[in-house]
């Protein structure tokens, strides 16, 4: 059981993470590389992205086990401001520290902190060893993460939008009471099921809240008490991953007043009667021309309570902004007949093997 300890100062410092952080959807994607759950939402991703691979995951293998620990270090909070602040960061990590983290997997192994051999030169903190990891880190970025960030941008901003509301509604009590189900909110204590037993005291620094595309089960929390508190928590999934960009016949369908008036009117996210009045059109209408533009690409759609939420992709965004370009398209696998999987994995499947850091 994980239980997270709230003061007053913590519940006021309780914030949401501004987008996703690159080095934990990269860290947390290379579990869902290795786990043959959540086949609905990952299984085509998988495919795809061991094909890119090719089988190049040796370091980080060693690094990350299937199960449990992986050093705190991979995940430095530089992450949120992109791929290669996050790698400097690690770069800078101090070799004491980076000796005392991989001793860590060797303790979560056999009980007794020691670097695991495939880790010696990496811990012995010379450049070449931590040059060849970033390298690998930035290849498997590459493969695996980056031709989907598009759709993973919409996924966690999609969950930003649901939070906020709720932040809106009820202050940190309801945001907290409105992460998903394997959190629960007993102030001031916000408990998950977790593999081992663990209290986090926050002591006033309050928490970062960061929802992940590639966090499935369990949410995820630094093993380092002394570092800065982050809750790594999982996006709801209610469909397969669809990173595409919008063809000729869905930007077709764009053409016109309304639909622009309803995709102006999406802004920083609204539910669809909150469309309806700011575009001045019917509650039927709002929910069409809505639907319209989700399958465009254009908007993310999530159920928050009996309304159902509307928000911006970064498609979305750039095409409502007057940019030139558009992001390309993400490689889509073929799209099969999944209706017997469907069945077995809907909602936010939240029963995954548990990762700590």
């Amino acid at each position: 059981m994980l239980r997270i300890h709230f003061t007053g100062n913590d519940l006021a410092g309780v914030r949401m993470a501004a987008q996703p952080d690159v080095l934990w959807e990269t860290i947390l994607s290379f579990h869902r590389l290795r786990d043959r759950r959540g086949s609905v939402v990952y299984g085509e991703w998988r495919s795809e992205a061991r094909i890119r691979l090719g089988g190049e995951t040796r370091l980080l293998g060693a690094l990350v086990p299937s199960r449990g620990y992986f050093p705190d270090f991979l995940t430095p909070p530089q992450g949120i401001l992109g791929l290669d602040e996050g790698l400097d960061a690690i770069r800078a990590t101090p070799p004491g520290r980076l000796h005392t983290e991989l001793a860590l997997i060797g303790a979560a192994r056999s009980g007794h902190p020691a670097v695991p051999n495939a880790l010696r030169a990496l811990a012995d903190g010379g450049s070449g060893p931590l040059g060849r990891l970033l390298g690998a880190l930035r290849a498997y970025h590459r493969a695996a993460v980056e031709p989907y960030w598009s759709h993973i941008q919409a996924r966690v901003e999609a969950d930003r939008a649901r939070r906020g509301r709720a932040l809106l509604d009820g202050g940190a009590d309801e945001l907290l009471a409105s992460l998903p189900p394997m959190l629960r909110w007993r102030s001031p204590v916000l408990e998950a099921d977790y593999p081992v037993d663990r209290d986090v005291h926050l002591d006033g620094r309050g928490l970062l809240l960061q929802p992940s595309y590639f966090c499935r089960g369990t949410p995820v929390v630094l093993r380092d008490p002394e570092l800065p508190p982050v809750l790594v928590y999982p996006v709801t999934h209610c469909e397969a991953p669809n990173v595409r960009t919008p063809g000729l016949p869905s930007l077709a369908k764009l053409v016109g007043h309304t639909r622009s008036e309803v995709l102006n009117a999406i802004g920083d996210g609204g539910t669809t009667s909150e469309l309806a009045r700011r575009a001045g059109v019917s509650l039927a209408s709002a929910s069409q021309h809505a639907g319209v533009l989700r399958e465009a690409g254009l908007v993310a759609t999530l159920r928050h309570g009996n309304a159902v939420l509307h928000t911006l992709t970064p498609l979305g965004a750039a095409l409502l902004g007057g940019a030139q370009g558009a992001p390309a398209p993400a490689p889509q696998a073929p799209q099969g007949s999944r209706e017997a999987r469907e069945a077995r994995e809907t909602r936010c499947y939240a029963r995954n093997g548990p990762v700590t850091s």
